[in-house]
């Protein structure tokens, strides 16, 4: 269940990321309340996944995944550019978490 736990945190997490951007600095009302919405969601679930992954592996995993999702999602929505030096990042993120996975026995 802490797998599940951390995913939902992710999503959340790329949430906050791409609404943050939308916010136009916390200037704009319903941008900031969804944006600080996904923030306290990303926390929460992130939370309950580390009551039994480890707290190196399950932040890393988190920031990852919100980090590639944000990438991706930014490029659909905002139009800005992935590179190949971006997608090598990609693939050594996806790498690492992979084997921490692996490394945590779960």
């Amino acid at each position: 269940m802490s797998w599940i736990y951390l995913l939902i945190a992710a999503v959340f997490e790329i949430a906050f990321a791409l609404g943050t951007n939308a916010t136009r600095g916390f200037t704009r009302l319903w941008p900031s309340v969804f944006t600080l919405l996904a923030a306290a969601g990303g926390i929460f679930t992130l939370s309950l996944a580390l009551r039994t992954l480890d707290v190196g592996v399950g932040y890393t995993i988190w920031t990852g995944i919100g980090s590639i999702g944000t990438v991706v999602l930014g490029a659909l929505i905002y139009k800005e550019k992935i590179t190949a030096p971006k997608l090598v990042a990609f693939a050594s993120i996806i790498a690492g978490a992979l084997v921490l996975r692996l490394a945590s026995g779960a």
